[in-house]
């Protein structure tokens, strides 16, 4: 077995963040040329916005963990895209004018901004339903430990991303121990009353494969991560969504230095189905992120994309009436997929 292969099965492994290692991939533009330089024909179907159900914040790029499959490039050294509290009010008020019921939250690790508490009982206030978008291990560190009883209390969703129901293959992508402390935050949501069916307490896992390859029929893979889960670390869930990875950021680098992004590139270009454009992820999802000072506005869906019914994200222009007041009234927030 040659060296693309043996990769291609092994999978990214941890590793830092682009920006540390002030790597050209670390700019957006730079995974553009790449992308562009590959002899692929693009996505020719049209997509157009619909009404904003769902509004995503992302809160920065810290995290206490460095994926090698990391579409944002987070990690412990990026503390300069934090989130502030005056960008979060802003947030908050550009929620105010719209109708979604739903706020996603997301990061980095979501949890490791010092105003990620204070944003969930604001939504909570004006009764949204809130989503946390958690790496599962966050929940052991010193200043979380208490989350799973306060998510409770407030009825939070919790969306965990874990690679694989098998200790090989998470740790693989996310770094030695990740699986065993991914479990141990389970069983702590377990225990306050997540997992079990309750509409209220919500716990959704969410798989993103671990190489160059898309992810196979979710509703088989729920069944079987259920099973094997429950019966091997007596802990249960909700739900499973399978994600497609995205070929960006450090998932983009490793798939250069594999040898894989050619073959990545034309796997998803051959899956693409067009019936599923209808459902694609993040078309009536308006989403908020730190960046630089420029400002991008859009509104997307949340739901399949066109590769094999995987969740996957792509972002379209946003309605003028939201767009332009967003832009004028946060200077610090960039709207974008």
């Amino acid at each position: 077995m040659g060296a693309v292969e043996t990769a291609k099965l092994i999978g990214p492994r941890a590793t830092t963040s682009l920006v540390s290692r002030a790597s050209p991939l670390a700019s957006t533009l730079q995974q553009l040329a790449t992308l562009k330089q590959l002899p692929i024909p693009d996505f020719k179907a049209p997509l157009k916005p619909a009404g904003i159900d769902i509004f995503q914040i992302n809160v920065g790029k810290l995290c206490n963990m460095t994926c090698r499959h990391c579409h944002v490039d987070a990690g412990p050294d990026r503390t300069e895209e934090m989130m502030s509290r005056e960008t979060v009010d802003q947030c908050l008020a550009a929620l105010d004018r719209t109708a979604a019921g739903v706020v996603d939250i997301t990061g980095g690790a979501p949890e490791l901004n010092p105003h990620f508490r204070y944003l969930v009982d604001q939504c909570v206030a004006r009764g949204k339903h809130v989503m946390d978008r958690c790496n599962l291990t966050v929940l052991l560190t010193g200043p979380c430990r208490d989350l799973p009883g306060w998510f409770a209390e407030r009825g939070v969703e919790v969306v965990c991303s874990l690679p694989h129901y098998r200790k090989r293959n998470t740790d693989l992508q996310r770094g030695d121990g990740t699986f065993e402390k991914s479990i141990e935050a389970l069983t702590r949501l377990n225990a306050v009353g997540y997992g079990k069916s309750d509409p209220r307490l919500r716990l959704t896992l969410m798989h993103n494969p671990v190489g160059a390859f898309l992810a196979g029929d979710r509703a088989s893979m729920e069944k079987e991560w259920k099973a094997g889960l429950k019966a091997n670390h007596g802990v249960s869930f909700d739900a499973l969504i399978a994600l497609n990875n995205m070929p960006i950021s450090r998932f983009l680098e490793w798939l250069e230095i594999s040898g894989n992004l050619l073959a990545y590139m034309e796997l998803l270009v051959n899956a693409y189905n067009p019936a599923t454009v209808a459902g694609l992820m993040c078309r009536n999802m308006h989403i908020m992120r730190m960046a630089a000072p420029r400002i991008f506005a859009t509104s997307t869906r949340r739901s399949f994309s066109p590769a094999r019914s995987s969740p996957r994200a792509t972002a379209s222009a946003a309605p003028p009436a939201l767009a332009a007041p967003a832009v004028a009234r946060l200077p610090r927030a960039c709207l974008g997929g």
